[in-house]
C-alpha cells in the first residue's frame, strides 16, 4: 500500500493531497511543506486539531509506558523532528530511557535540537536525518517505535511499516498516532467544515501559508481509515494489532507488537 494513484504516460503518479503528482516529485513537495511550517509546528497542530494534539500525544506516551526505573529502554521516534514525543517520553521515563529522532526534514530537526538543548536532554535524545522508508539503523536495535502525524506524509506506507518492524527488537512495540476517520454523526460534518473552510484560512492569517495547510487537510482524507490501516500494520508482520479512537475517531492510536 502506498499513495500511488495512477499511471500517466508510463510514469507512476502519487497523491499529494488531492493532486496527482509524479512519484519522484512527491517527497520534495512534502519536504517543502514541512520546511514552511517547521518554526510554527505547534501552531500548525493547534490549528489542525483545535489544540487536542497535546492531549492525544499525552495518551500516546501513556500507552508507551516507558520504564521509570534504571532499565535501559531505547525509542525510535520517526518524523518527530521538533521533539514533541521524544521530550515527553524522556521526561516521563527513567534515566536510562534514551531516544533517537529520525526525520527527513532538516528544518524540523533544527527546531527539535533547540528544544532538546533547552530541556537539558541532549545526552539522552539524538537527532538523525533519514527517510522512514529506508531507516539508517541496524535491525532489532530499538525497544519501541513511535510516529505521530507523520506516516500519512510517507509516499510508500507499506515500506515504512516494514522498516518499523525491521528495526524493532523482538518484543518491541509500534505506536502510531495519526488523524483518522471521524465516526460520530454530525461531528464528522462539523470536522469537515473546520478542515476545508476554516483551517486554510487560519493558516493564511496565522502563518501566511494557506496552501501547506490545505495539503495537510487533504492528506488526512487520503489516508486509510482505522481498519484499513490496521490491516497494513498486520501485513508488515506485527501481532496483537489494534487501535484506539480519540475524539470520535478524528485521530487514532494504532498499536502492534513484534513477537
Amino acid at each position: 500500500m502506498d499513495n500511488t494513484s495512477s499511471q500517466s504516460n508510463g510514469e507512476s503518479t502519487v497523491s499529494f493531497g488531492f493532486r496527482a503528482v509524479p512519484e519522484g516529485e512527491r517527497q520534495g513537495l512534502v519536504n517543502g511543506v514541512f520546511a514552511s511550517v517547521a518554526e510554527r509546528y505547534d501552531l500548525m497542530n493547534d490549528l489542525m486539531s483545535g489544540g487536542l494534539h497535546r492531549l492525544w500525544k499525552r495518551d500516546l506516551i501513556t500507552m508507551l509506558n516507558a520504564p521509570r526505573s534504571a532499565t535501559p529502554f531505547r525509542l525510535l521516534d520517526v518524523a518527530g523532528g521538533t521533539g514533541d514525543i521524544a521530550i515527553r517520553y524522556a521526561t516521563d521515563g527513567g534515566s536510562a530511557t534514551t531516544a533517537v529522532i529520525c526525520d527527513i526534514s532538516p528544518e524540523m530537526l533544527s527546531v527539535g535540537r533547540r528544544r532538546i538543548d533547552a530541556a537539558g536532554l541532549s545526552d539522552r535524545i539524538t537527532c538523525v536525518e533519514g527517510n522512514a522508508e529506508a531507516l539508517p539503523f541496524e535491525s532489532a536495535s530499538f525497544d519501541a517505535y513511535t510516529i505521530a502525524f507523520g506516516i500519512r506524509n510517507v509516499t510508500h506506507i507499506d515500506r515504512a511499516l516494514t522498516e518499523a518492524y525491521r528495526v524493532l527488537k523482538p518484543g518491541g512495540r509500534f505506536l502510531c498516532l495519526e488523524f483518522s476517520e471521524c465516526q460520530v454523526p454530525v461531528l464528522d460534518r462539523l470536522y469537515d467544515f473546520h478542515s476545508f473552510e476554516i483551517i486554510p484560512r487560519l493558516g493564511k492569517l496565522a502563518a501566511g501559508d494557506a496552501e501547506s495547510y490545505r495539503y495537510l487537510v487533504e492528506s488526512i482524507r487520503r489516508f486509510p481509515n482505522q481498519e484499513a490501516f490496521a490491516n497494513l500494520v498486520r501485513n508488515a508482520g506485527f501481532s496483537r494489532v489494534g487501535y484506539r479512537n480519540l475524539t470520535g475517531g478524528i485521530a487514532a492510536i494504532h498499536s502492534g507488537w513484534k513477537l
